[in-house]
């Protein structure tokens, strides 16, 4: 089948380039085209075309202004007007497909299973899972996809699925367990390439994907080398796991509260319900959220070997007072630690049994913590006192200053590094009793889904039918402190909607710290916020809010402009 791209520009009508590009998508839907098209308008490109996209494509259509480039050279080039296309988009695309030279035999049909994770497991996690089904549906291939959400995995692949699969994806921004997959091509890949072009991450799969070393493996198979996975995508794993015992044990904390008072920890409550929930909450949920950050980060970097030393590394910086910048620390020293060990230790065929029950978590364990003690601790410990007095004497110019950095840094990329990197900060300083990073994140990150929500009530004309209702889905999103219930919007208009959404952000995070807000759950959004004593201020949080999506929704009235009307029939 002819593999279709098209550029549609129309000089300073950019009305009439949308209008274009709703006819050819109508009339290559009625024809069962696969079309895929870029927009030149005055103020930016709209769906530029990937790479991958362009390599797989037979022939460019370049529609009114759009003129050849470079990066078509390898195609087919067909001219055409805008006028063209809209009298009669259904003759010229039949044009171009009689026009394909012969076709090779199609390919055949392929089972592919995925699974898609993010640090949080919510949007992120199911937004891949949905780009890679619609992916596989226009490649003509069969696809099971696992999705591993806040709650764990669900749609979980059967063995029988993996053993008849052609292909594993896996779309993730945190570490996913692949032995399982021995044996199997498997291609690893951010869940931000599954959203954007699900087709074209599949396409890319395909051509890169590695077999995966294991038992399985076929004999003299080479294995999957290493994702480049980095840093970033460590402290992710190490946070996905930490997150439910700071939810827990910040909710369980708050309940003791509005159960006995905020003294309810004190012996002469001692044996109450209030009294013990705390001590569930505050002795046992707690103390385990860095040694689960530290045991994570470990086992991203070296799989199960980490485990043991990365835990135990947590545990020894919540002891000498390094808290959770020590946990990350030990988190790294154990992972790259196990890792080096597992490479460097040869062992006979019939020892290598004992090196991942006995010798490297012996060695690692040691190494992690005697680097901890002697090296590492002090430092770590001095800087998390720094940190922490500085927070918690923040007052005036610097408390604004900081909260207009984590409020935009939320409204940035909606859900990405960028935004993760701000919440990271506000839930582990959570586990240094220092609550107010974490009320400005959290208002900020609701901010940009309540504002659109607004804006399409009140904006109507600014906004396509299809975001109008969408709109009402970001509305209980961004009570939900779902953020990424923005991003339909911000991948439409980004260079409008993105810095309207990080002014009224920055706003609202430079209220909550200005304020003093304190917040002891790192999610929920309004729901959590009834719970006596989960935050303080409240008044002062809702100002926040409502001055935040205020400022949003008035900076998209000044940036929008009025929606094109779809295209006549």
């Amino acid at each position: 089948m002819t593999q279709i791209v098209a550029v549609v520009g129309a000089g300073e009508l950019g009305t009439h380039a949308v209008l274009a590009r709703e006819a050819l998508k109508r009339a290559a839907r009625a024809l069962q085209l696969p079309i895929t098209i870029e927009v030149q308008r005055p103020d930016g490109v709209l769906d530029a075309l990937e790479p991958q996209t362009l390599a797989a494509a037979d022939v460019v259509l370049l529609v009114g202004s759009a003129a050849a480039e470079p990066r078509f050279e390898h195609l087919r080039q067909h001219k055409a007007s805008v006028a063209d296309v809209l009298h009669d988009a259904r003759s010229l695309l039949l044009q171009l497909a009689a026009e394909a030279p012969a076709a090779a035999p199609a390919p055949a049909t392929l089972k592919i299973v995925a699974v898609t994770s993010c640090p949080t497991g919510i949007a992120h996690t199911f937004m891949a899972a949905e780009g890679l089904q619609q992916g596989a549906q226009a490649l003509g291939h069969s696809i099971r996809v696992e999705t591993q959400g806040s709650v764990g995995a669900q749609d979980a692949l059967t063995p029988a699925e993996i053993a008849a699969a052609d292909l594993v994806l896996i779309a993730a921004d945190k570490q996913v367990e692949l032995s399982r997959f021995a044996g199997k091509k498997v291609f690893q890949s951010p869940t931000k390439a599954a959203i954007g072009d699900g087709a074209g991450l599949i396409r890319r799969a395909l051509a890169e994907a590695r077999v995966q070393g294991g038992e399985a493996a076929a004999a003299g198979a080479p294995a999957a080398p290493a994702a480049r996975t980095g840093v970033y995508k460590h402290l992710m794993t190490g946070v996905s796991f930490m997150l439910p015992f700071v939810v827990a044990g910040g909710l369980l904390i708050a309940i003791a509260f509005a159960l006995g008072g905020i003294y309810v920890y004190e012996d002469v409550h001692k044996g109450t319900l209030g009294w013990t929930l705390f001590q569930i909450g505050a002795k046992g949920a707690f103390t385990l959220m860095v040694p689960a950050l530290a045991g994570y980060i470990a086992y991203s970097i070296a799989d199960r070997p980490g485990i043991a030393p990365g835990m135990t590394g947590g545990v020894i910086a919540g002891a000498i007072g390094a808290g959770f910048l020590g946990g990350i620390v030990a988190g790294f020293i154990a992972g790259y630690g196990a890792l080096l060990l597992n490479r460097w230790i040869r062992l006979p065929r019939t020892l290598e049994g004992l090196k991942p029950v006995l010798i490297l978590p012996l060695l690692a364990t040691a190494l992690t913590g005697l680097l901890m003690y002697y090296v590492v601790g002090a430092p770590a410990a001095t800087l998390l006192a720094a940190l922490t007095a500085w927070l918690q004497g923040m007052q005036g110019a610097s408390a604004v200053v900081l909260g207009l950095l984590l409020g935009g840094m939320m409204a940035v990329d909606m859900g990405g590094p960028i935004n993760k990197a701000a919440y990271v900060f506000g839930t582990t300083l959570i586990a240094a009793n220092v609550t107010e990073p974490m009320a400005a994140v959290m208002c900020a990150g609701m901010t940009p889904p309540l504002a659109l929500a607004v804006a399409c009530k009140l904006l109507p004309s600014r906004f396509t039918p299809e975001e109008r209702e969408a709109g009402n889905a970001a509305f209980v999103l961004g009570l939900a402190f779902v953020t990424e219930g923005a991003i339909p919007f911000a991948a439409r208009d980004p260079l409008r909607v993105i810095p309207s959404l990080v002014a009224g952000s920055a706003v609202a995070g430079a209220i909550c710290l200005a304020m003093g807000v304190q917040l002891k759950v790192p999610h929920g959004g309004v729901f959590v916020l009834p719970i006596p004593n989960a935050v303080t201020h409240l008044g002062a949080f809702f100002v926040a809010l409502l001055a935040g999506t205020a400022v949003s929704v008035a900076a998209l009235a000044l940036a929008k402009r009025r929606a094109a009307a779809p295209a006549a029939a």
